[in-house]
């Protein structure tokens, strides 16, 4: 079993605090998209770390993946949970009401605050592309659309491969941060 180390906000702060200039310098985001939960606070702080003078806040999309499964428990104050094998959408975009020209062509950051198995992060990059080739379809547009990554931790699990390993997801940064497991 793997020991859940803890974070302080403070913590997570700093770290987009330092991560903010190599994004920018590095990536330029048009458009951030939270994976829920964990990928919303470090989202809202990175926006603010990310934000420049005369300029628009970047805007905060989010989508809600769910690869983990509540295990049972000696302690059922304590419950264990562990990497399922399925990835569930609990939320996604709406493509319908949202402006898809908001998608295609631009700088996407995609948000999470842990990467431990590669699952949900592939999931999101995949149907996200999907998308965003759909939608310039539609839109007649050429425009190219590119994904990056930012996440606080990148878990160091044995045969562990690389989001940047597969060529078929196409993205130009993995931006990983911290050395501790969050909670």
């Amino acid at each position: 079993m793997v020991e859940k180390v803890y974070v302080t906000y403070n913590e997570v702060h700093k770290l987009c605090q330092a991560s903010a200039e190599q994004i920018l310098n590095e990536f330029k985001p048009n458009l951030m998209i939270a994976i829920g939960g964990g990928g919303y606070v470090p989202a809202r702080i990175l926006r603010s770390f990310l934000k420049r003078p005369a300029a628009p806040n970047i805007p905060i999309q989010a989508i809600g993946l769910s690869l983990y499964e509540q295990l049972p428990s000696t302690k059922p104050s304590d419950p264990v949970e562990t990497p399922g094998t399925k990835v569930t959408r609990t939320q996604w975009l709406d493509l319908s009401s949202l402006e898809m020209t908001n998608l295609v062509g631009k700088n996407i950051l995609i948000v999470d605050e842990v990467d431990d198995t590669r699952t949900t992060l592939e999931y999101a990059v995949r149907e996200l592309q999907k998308d965003v080739e759909t939608a310039a379809q539609k839109l007649g547009s050429k425009g190219k659309t590119q994904f990056s990554i930012f996440v606080l931790h990148v878990s160091s699990i044995p045969g562990y491969k690389g989001i940047t390993e597969n060529p078929s997801l196409h993205l130009s940064h993995v931006l990983a941060f911290s050395d501790a497991s969050l909670i």
